[in-house]
């Protein structure tokens, strides 16, 4: 298979299952536009766990990379090349950087995209943290706290089986993580910087236990925003980082590898992010 020149590969698309609702093409787009990459383009494409093969299977020269979604972040990986340790981590990979060769590396910039939306509102290092919530995002949160936090992690969770995969996720990151039991997630909010990993509209019973001096709010949600955890802790004077900030630090990572120019323009991304969300 003959692959084309570098300035010949401009195609890149988010792949899952939902995936209309996906900000993606937006961010990246913007970043295109604001890095004078005018030849590039940036789809969405709806793609479950029995298709991505295929899909893959079909992919020409032209394509630089891939954003994935649930439920591909770990499908994907016996499909590709190899993967970077970040990924490899954790298991789960959100990103595929296809090389003029053809050969397929998956990375994971959630991690480092988690670290960045904290760098940027100020959170550096924290001497302990709080999850709510259990699965993949709650494992990159680990990692991502991993490289912030001085001590422990609790973890709270719904069932004794999240828990011993939170405390493996711990041990294989290392992590000092305890657990405890959703019924008393109430007292996450003790901890100076609290990420909420989970759906949306779990986190609502616990507004009425926000404290009146809260710490770090790290909501991963973004649509619809604010939460209503998110707002109650903003309103008691707590600094809240959201979804938004997630996404579109990834996102500048994202570009970043599958474009090779650097840096990524920041602040077109997310005000692009935000014209997409009020238009919704």
């Amino acid at each position: 298979m003959e692959h084309a020149a570098a300035t010949d590969r401009h195609r890149a698309a988010v792949l899952g299952s939902p995936i209309a609702h996906s900000l993606s093409p937006a961010l990246h787009r913007a970043a295109y536009a604001a890095l004078g990459l005018t030849g590039w383009s940036y789809d969405r494409f709806e793609v479950t766990e029995a298709d991505l093969e295929g899909f893959l299977r079909g992919l020409d020269a032209r394509w630089a990379g891939l954003s994935l979604t649930m439920p591909l972040k770990r499908a994907v990986i016996p499909l590709l090349d190899g993967i970077s340790d970040t990924a490899a981590a954790v298991e789960a990979v959100n990103t595929v950087v296809i090389a003029e060769d053809g050969r397929r590396t998956g990375e994971n910039t959630d991690i480092p995209g988690m670290v960045g939306a904290l760098h940027e509102r100020g959170v550096g290092k924290v001497d302990h943290a709080a999850v709510l919530g259990a699965g993949a995002t709650a494992s990159s949160a680990l990692a991502a706290l991993g490289r912030i936090c001085t001590g422990p992690v609790t973890a709270y969770v719904r069932s004794r089986a999240r828990a011993e995969e939170m405390r493996g996720w711990g041990e294989r990151l290392g992590v000092e993580v305890h657990t405890a039991d959703w019924a008393e997630a109430a007292h996450a909010f003790d901890a100076p910087l609290v990420v909420s990993t989970t759906p949306a509209g779990a986190t609502d019973i616990l507004v009425p236990y926000v404290p009146e001096r809260p710490g770090v709010l790290f909501d991963v949600l973004y649509d619809p925003w604010p939460t209503p955890l998110a707002a109650a802790w903003a309103g008691q004077g707590g600094l809240v980082v959201g979804g938004l900030d997630l996404l579109v630090h990834q996102a500048v990572f994202q570009v970043e590898l599958m474009t090779g120019r650097a840096p990524a323009p920041l602040a077109a991304m997310r005000a692009a992010g935000e014209e997409a969300l009020a238009g919704r």
